[in-house]
């Protein structure tokens, strides 16, 4: 299994999903200011890298509910300088939010933030996911 991006633009079906990832609508659907992420697989996890340079490691949100993990992050920068005859004032508000419809074979307490040189990393663990490896004749009553 792969980790999967959650689209909220279209959640009809996968086949839907996979058409407006690969297709040219999808840069026409692109939100400003989102960050790039990196995803790796390996054999034994994932790794998501998310380039937020000029955030603080407490700028962000990390969070997985349902099998969907959610990264978010806000910063607030606000300046004033005062002289005798003027005031100037400059303020902004930056945030974003992404999130990822994970696999059954998630780890869920096995998962590693860690934000360094502007590079958030996650690094999420998998597990064996138990499977039925012998047949069974069900008789029916």
């Amino acid at each position: 299994m792969s980790l999967l991006k959650r689209n909220s633009l279209a959640n009809f079906n996968p086949l839907v999903n996979d058409w407006l990832d690969f297709n040219w609508m999808s840069d026409f659907f692109k939100k400003e200011g989102v960050p790039a992420v990196n995803v790796k697989e390996t054999d034994q996890n994932f790794e998501i890298e998310v380039a937020a340079p000029g955030l603080n490691k407490a700028d962000f949100k990390v969070s997985l509910e349902n099998r969907v993990l959610t990264i978010s992050a806000e910063k607030t920068s606000e300046k004033n300088e005062k002289t005798e005859d003027f005031t100037h004032q400059e303020f902004s508000f930056n945030s974003f939010k992404r999130s990822f419809a994970l696999p059954e074979n998630i780890n869920e307490e096995a998962i590693q933030a860690t934000y360094e040189h502007g590079i958030l990393k996650l690094v999420l663990g998998k597990k064996e996911i138990k499977t039925f490896s012998h047949k069974k004749e069900i008789s029916i009553a």
